[in-house]
């Protein structure tokens, strides 16, 4: 992917790219500052994106992932806009990663011990009632712990194997996940993202901007950024 220290781009990605609808972004009111230079030209008001330059992004992104998978470290994905949610998942899934799709719980990482506590609280009671202790409790004390339990899992369970601030965030629209940007950049995580023309660019570290709510061009790139990612390790 990279020849004399410089980039080459995948030129076989250009029409799978377009075919998946990855170059339409919005109209010109809606459009951030930041993606300008990205824009080739607008349409019917709309603004169409410059495929050449997602792919230089796109590689750029595929080989900093790949070195993260060459050296073992775990990345996070998230998508929680209801048109993506089942492809990140599918995605995470596949790989063995930790991700969110629900809900965005604050301090994620910029406090990150006290979720982890909470991680750790939800695994030690499920282990426990999977081995009979919780029997030996009331059965309201065990309805409270089952109650407990399931309050966990809807926004921890997917994020059950992040025994640690994960290496990078893997991001679909910055601009709807802007909290999780923030606390990434706090807690000085890398943040790969596909970001429309109407995200703010800063703050991301490996921007690829593309259709980010259309489920062909998001399913396309993250599985671009997947394969690059388990060809490392």
């Amino acid at each position: 992917m990279s020849k004399d220290g410089e980039t080459v781009k995948d030129e076989t990605l250009i029409r799978p790219l377009f075919e998946a609808g990855a170059h339409f972004g919005y109209s010109k009111s809606r459009n951030h500052s930041s993606t300008r230079d990205f824009i080739f030209a607008y349409k019917n008001r709309s603004a169409i994106i410059d495929l050449e330059k997602t792919m230089t992004q796109l590689t750029k992104a595929k080989e900093f992932l790949a070195e993260l998978g060459k050296l073992g470290k775990k990345i996070l994905l998230v998508g929680n806009k209801s048109e993506v949610r089942s492809t990140v998942e599918i995605a995470a899934q596949k790989a063995g990663l930790p991700y969110v799709t629900s809900r965005w719980l604050g301090g994620t990482f910029t406090n990150f011990a006290q979720i982890k506590s909470r991680i750790d609280r939800m695994i030690d009671l499920k282990s426990k009632r999977e081995l009979g202790e919780l029997s030996v409790y009331t059965k309201k004390e065990q309805l409270l712990f089952s109650q407990e339990i399931t309050k966990l899992e809807r926004y921890l369970a997917s994020l059950a194997s992040l025994t640690a601030l994960p290496a990078a965030v893997v991001v679909i629209d910055s601009e709807h996940e802007k909290i999780v940007v923030k606390e990434a950049n706090k807690t000085k995580i890398p943040v790969v993202s596909v970001s429309n023309t109407d995200c703010d660019l800063r703050g991301l570290d490996y921007p690829i901007v593309a259709n980010d709510g259309n489920i062909d061009s998001v399913k396309l790139i993250l599985g671009e950024l997947m394969t690059a990612y388990e060809g490392g390790k």
